[in-house]
């Protein structure tokens, strides 16, 4: 949100070029962890982390772009810098945390163990190849 009010004034010739690519890097981030959390693997979701992380250096970078062409001033360069850089942080902590899960678990599935089938009060049979929707996964 941040990103999107300090552009909304740039100048009109920056609107396809600068303006635009700093909106997409600054939106990245988020779809990219989003992705990655969605695919269970801790080793996939440090793979799109790593993108949006990626992403965030993209988004400093487009801002010491735009303070360099004199479309914004060093303070508020400075400004939105520190927060992609308290971001990037997060990510990082993020990445740690996530490498952590990958050795504890040996690479594992990250999916939440659920029991699927029919409640076991419905039923009086034991979990086996009879019934193996009570069968705990």
């Amino acid at each position: 949100m941040a990103i999107r009010a300090l552009v909304k004034n740039w100048p009109a010739e920056e609107k396809y070029r600068l303006v635009d690519q700093i909106i997409r890097s600054s939106r990245g981030p988020t779809a990219h962890i989003s992705e990655g959390y969605g695919r269970f693997y801790e080793k996939e979701n440090i793979r799109y982390c790593r993108t949006a992380r990626g992403s965030l250096y993209e988004t400093q970078d487009h801002l010491i772009t735009a303070c360099d062409d004199g479309i914004i001033t060093e303070q508020i360069m400075q400004t939105h810098f520190d927060q992609v850089e308290q971001a990037i942080t997060t990510v990082n902590g993020y990445i740690k945390y996530l490498k952590g899960l990958s050795v504890s678990k040996g690479g594992g599935v990250a999916e939440p163990t659920t029991k699927y089938g029919m409640p076991k009060s419905s039923t009086t049979e034991s979990p086996g190849p009879e019934n193996p929707l009570e069968a705990d996964i």
